[in-house]
């Protein structure tokens, strides 16, 4: 039976309201804190929903302000629509405007609260008040999370099949943030999509790199703070270091953001990106100003800056795949510091990066002193199971291959249930934004196929049947 089609975000107008609920501030001791509570923020629209009856979608928010996820994730809407759908976005704890302690949240030991643990329980707490609220307690409830946010929709899942009846996991790395891939993976797969484009491109931008590091050990540094116009001549190899960093934290950007027509997510970027740095890296007649001009794409999408500041546009963290800027950066650092592990390295052989490791030893140091914690590997695969899924079930993963975290998540069926969708054409879940005409055939088709997998997950439970283990669609394949 064909499915209905499913309308553009652009005819859609989601109505969303912005809320507050009192949350619990720590779910697991009762004697931490008096049983206080903080306001977690929360958006909510039920103008598709048919009451009382429809299921309920819930984004697991992620590492930002939630109104800048809902805004670029329309695929839960538009979905919404045609399923008669409530539609929640919850904010993640010490994210956003849902700062436990204000201010204060991200001193030692308050910043203590910030755990994958706690931020799963607001979730499930947030999700059980709400359907008895609403009149809802019948409804199943479908998670969805893009990154970050989609590692918390299979979290989800597993630890509360309970509460939620089934998730779709957009580019959701839960292997690499597990430590269960190789080091190397991450800026291989970034230099991957700019050598597919085209291979004098990795060339021209290995090249800059090489003559970046000839005139650092020369000490040119007036050379170079005039190559990359910085505001400031670099003095020391520090200097360089964090140089190269923000140089390859553009290109990582990029690489996520592929997207194929303009984006204001994590910042502007024009239709594919990739291509755009490729011809100006390949067109520039020296190849270091050709790398300024490139970057610039990132960090001066409007053309404004006329130097560039380097500890003001990039920060260093226990992330070097970038931590953002503002307080979300802290709540991100803290999170690489302790559960979430991405020790992940750049060594100009596999990649076209120069060498910059970040081993278990200097996440170590770096984390104790920064935040006084010591982080602990391992603890991801032994909470959420890793690589070692097989008795889940009613999870979609779905990678793009233009996305640099496709290869630290799910890319094959694990079960009838356990459902992988790839994408070819697809960068950093693609298929979790709106319609739009520029859209490659294979995110319509992976759209159409997260529908029909949902859509059967619903009747089934609204059916009276169980949600732990459902028939996978006929006609779907083991991985798209």
């Amino acid at each position: 039976m064909p499915l209905p089609v499913i309308p553009s975000h652009r005819d859609l107008a989601p109505d969303f309201k912005e809320k507050y609920f009192k949350q619990i501030l720590d779910h697991f001791n009762y004697n931490s804190l008096g049983n206080g509570t903080y306001d977690q923020r929360y958006l909510i629209t039920d103008q598709y929903w048919k009451k009382g009856n429809g299921p309920i979608f819930f984004y697991t928010g992620n590492e930002g302000d939630i109104w800048e996820f809902a805004r670029n994730t329309g695929f839960i809407t538009e979905l919404a629509a045609v399923q008669g759908a409530l539609v929640i976005f919850a904010e993640h704890r010490y994210y956003g405007k849902s700062l436990p302690f204000g201010k204060d949240s991200f001193n030692i030991p308050e910043v203590g609260l910030l755990t994958v643990e706690q931020a799963l329980a607001d979730y499930a707490v947030v999700i059980t008040e709400l359907k008895k609220e609403l009149g809802a307690q019948k409804c199943p409830v479908i998670v969805f999370g893009g990154s970050y946010g989609g590692m918390l929709s299979v979290y989800m899942r597993i630890r509360y099949p309970n509460i939620v009846t089934g998730a779709l996991a957009a580019s959701a790395p839960i292997l690499s943030t597990a430590g269960l891939t190789d080091s190397r993976q991450f800026f291989q797969d970034v230099t991957a999509d700019f050598e597919k484009f085209k291979p004098a491109c990795r060339d021209a931008v290995q090249g800059a790199f090489q003559k970046l590091n000839t005139l650092a050990q020369q000490k040119d540094y007036r050379r170079i703070q005039s190559a990359f116009s910085l505001c400031k001549t670099p003095s020391t190899p520090k200097d360089i270091h964090q140089l190269i960093g923000l140089l390859r934290n553009a290109f990582t950007m990029m690489a996520m953001l592929d997207y194929p027509y303009s984006t204001h997510f994590m910042g502007s970027m024009p239709a594919f990106p990739v291509k755009v740095a490729c011809e100006t890296m390949l067109n520039g007649t020296d190849l270091m100003s050709a790398l300024r001009d490139t970057v610039g794409i990132v960090y001066n999408s409007t053309g404004q800056l006329t130097c560039y500041d380097l500890y003001s546009l990039y920060v260093e963290c226990a992330d070097p795949t970038g931590c953002g800027l503002g307080f979300d950066s802290y709540a991100w650092d803290y999170q690489a510091c302790t559960e979430i592990e991405m020790c992940y390295e750049s060594n100009n052989v596999t990649d076209m990066f120069p060498p910059m490791t970040f081993t278990e030893q200097q996440r170590e140091q770096y984390c104790s002193k920064r935040w006084g914690v010591v982080p602990r590997p391992g603890w991801l695969k032994t909470q959420y199971w890793g690589d070692d899924l097989s008795t889940a079930s009613n999870i979609i993963f779905s990678n793009g291959d233009l996305d640099p975290w496709a290869d630290g998540g799910i890319r094959k069926s694990l079960s009838p249930s356990l459902i992988a969708i790839n994408i070819p054409e697809g960068a950093h879940h693609l298929d979790l934004r709106e319609s739009n005409p520029n859209d490659p055939e294979s995110v319509i088709v992976a759209r159409k196929k997260e529908s029909e997998i949902i859509s059967q997950w619903v009747k089934a439970t609204s059916s009276g049947g169980s949600s732990s283990r459902l028939p996978q669609p006929a006609g779907s394949h083991p991985a798209i």
